[in-house]
């Protein structure tokens, strides 16, 4: 048997025929673009909020007056879901560690995302630490002609707390997992600043700036870990799992937009014209909105900027 040499030329001579393989190559990830600068330009972007919340809500008399009373008309409801929202919040702190620790435990044994779980634990320890600066830092709350309590009552420890624990499970688990962790650590979030509305503990306001502190220390820690766990920061996209469906993502948005309609309409029977009316429960509803409308806001920027920047299994060619 003879083999044919092909000539250094590199063509084929007459009466060869050229055989081509197929590139079988393994698919690469390709990473979102710009992701740094998006990272970066949403932990500023939590900073000026915060920095604007403080200043409407605690500095000016439109802002007080919209916060209080949305504290004073917490009274209206507070039967059975005091109750329970009060329960919620005596167990908050012991519920919340222990959930986080759960899961960062096993996420870290099991997959030995030792960096990560290190990066996720000091972003929560900041921020609750961070809260509890402001709440000594920041002035006490200036007279405006607004009856209301003068020391300082933000950012909200309590949401902060179940906030950052939320947080520190979706940076641990994989981008497959992060929709609905996403999903119901923002609920859990949610229902923790009402809880604490309800019973007349924190304003809406406090509840806000816990959240974007929280923020602040989530999207520069999440960086790291994209950066560092670039081997398990892949993903398919959307629905390739059931934990990575849209349908977590639409749920918040849809809740979101329905509360902006509450909000809206409990704003309008209140503002100044020939309808107005007094209000008994209008600025609570306000308030419970702005809560729910900041908290899944958040929760789908974070679902979307981790999406954005893992990388993705790109198919073979």
């Amino acid at each position: 048997m003879r083999f044919r040499q092909e000539p250094s030329s590199g063509q084929a001579s007459p009466g060869t025929r050229e055989v081509r393989f197929p590139d079988r190559a393994p698919s690469r990830p390709a990473p979102g673009r710009a992701t740094g600068f998006l990272f970066l330009l949403a932990t500023l972007g939590c900073a000026a909020a915060l920095a604007a919340t403080y200043y409407f809500f605690v500095r000016t008399t439109t802002g007080q007056f919209i916060d209080e009373s949305a504290l004073v008309e917490a009274v209206e409801i507070h039967g059975a879901a005091g109750k329970a929202s009060n329960k919620l919040l005596d167990w908050l702190p012991a519920l919340s560690v222990l959930i986080a620790s759960v899961v960062v435990l096993f996420v870290t044994v099991a997959r030995r995302r030792w960096a990560a779980a290190g990066i996720a634990v000091a972003a929560a320890t900041g921020a609750n630490v961070a809260t509890q600066l402001l709440k000594d830092l920041v002035p006490v709350r200036p007279f405006r002609g607004i009856e209301t309590l003068e020391f300082n009552s933000l950012p909200s420890g309590h949401t902060t707390l179940a906030a950052s624990a939320a947080a520190a499970v979706f940076l641990m688990v994989s981008p497959r997992w992060r929709p609905l962790a996403g999903f119901l650590g923002g609920s859990f979030a949610v229902a923790t600043g009402v809880s604490t509305l309800i019973n007349q503990w924190h304003r809406p306001a406090d509840v806000v700036a816990a959240f974007l502190v929280v923020g602040a220390f989530t999207l520069p820690a999440g960086w790291l870990i994209v950066r560092t766990g670039r081997g398990w920061n892949v993903w398919e996209g959307y629905n390739g799992h059931w934990a990575s469906a849209r349908l977590w993502v639409a749920v918040p948005v849809l809740a979101g937009l329905a509360s902006a309609a509450v909000a809206a309409y409990s704003l309008l029977k209140i503002a100044p014209g020939p309808a107005q009316e007094g209000s008994t429960t209008n600025y609570f509803w306000a308030g419970t909105s702005l809560i729910v409308i900041t908290g899944y806001l958040a929760t789908v920027a974070l679902v979307w900027l981790f999406g954005h920047a893992a990388q993705r299994r790109s198919p073979a060619v």
